[in-house]
């Protein structure tokens, strides 16, 4: 192993042979660090955390106690091969939170980006692609090859279904089951979800202007009312609001390709 001189490891931690811990890191009693993992600089595991298998972590980011990172998917089709989990900086990964590696078939990899908020008991499943500045709360749970774009907040058990994908700045509430894409901006409640409006509170605190968070409401009432399909209203809108990198984000992410439908507000 390559343990860093400036980094503390307790006398009661396993580090296995092979390990990389960085500089100024702090690995707690109890705590373990399989042989593939690498530790960027100023890496805290705290007591009883364990990480496992091909596993890079960035900098300063805080794993808490009794988190299971870099641990085999659940995956059942899942045959020892060699996949990686990759975890961004600054990210603050709290009490019994799982990440799961890759799979051969979804690409082999799992990856989290910077300055993310992962509560007690959050989930993680294989292959996903999670953007930077997200926030799950309590025991909110990714299945499988989800994306998650940048800003996304999820509410506490709250879960998105394999496949989905959650575009940036959304919201979704506490208790949702997501089953379909969820727009960027957008905001989403209900088992199963609905698209119950646009997440303005978060548009506004990232500091958008009024005049594009107008134009993106009206674009929004436009899209999800009218005549023809949800993409040819997409497409429309993109050439209306050419201008307005709100409406490009929204109507781009319905364009592109997907395996599963799109959130809509109830009928009505």
């Amino acid at each position: 192993m390559a343990v860093h001189e400036t980094a503390t490891v307790h006398r009661m931690a396993v580090v296995e042979e092979g390990a990389v811990i960085g500089p100024d890191c702090k690995i707690g009693a109890f705590a373990v660090v399989g042989p593939e993992v690498t530790l960027g600089r100023g890496v805290e595991l705290k007591s009883h955390a364990v990480v496992e298998g091909w596993t890079d972590i960035g900098d300063e980011t805080v794993i808490f106690p009794f988190a299971s990172i870099g641990h085999i998917p659940q995956d059942l089709k899942f045959g020892g091969e060699r996949t990686k989990l990759e975890i961004g900086k600054r990210n603050r990964i709290r009490e019994h939170v799982t990440m799961n590696p890759g799979t051969e078939g979804g690409g082999g990899l799992t990856k989290v980006g910077d300055d993310g908020l992962y509560m007690m008991s959050v989930h993680i499943g294989h292959d996903c692609i999670v953007g930077n500045n997200v926030v799950l709360a309590n025991n909110a749970s990714l299945g499988g090859h989800c994306l998650i774009e940048d800003d996304v907040v999820m509410g506490a058990l709250s879960g998105v279904h394999q496949f989905c994908r959650i575009g940036k700045g959304a919201m979704i509430g506490g208790l949702a089951a997501v089953v379909a894409d969820v727009i960027p901006y957008g905001t989403v409640l209900g088992d199963r979800a609905t698209l119950e409006g646009l997440n303005l509170v978060g548009l506004k605190r990232r500091g958008y202007d009024k005049n594009t968070i107008n134009g993106m409401r009206s674009a929004f009432r436009l899209l999800f009312n009218g005549t023809g399909s949800l993409k040819e209203r997409a497409s429309s809108l993109q050439l209306e609001y050419a201008s307005n990198a709100l409406v490009q984000d929204v109507t781009d992410f319905i364009l592109d390709e997907t395996s599963r439908h799109m959130t809509t507000p109830k009928a009505g």
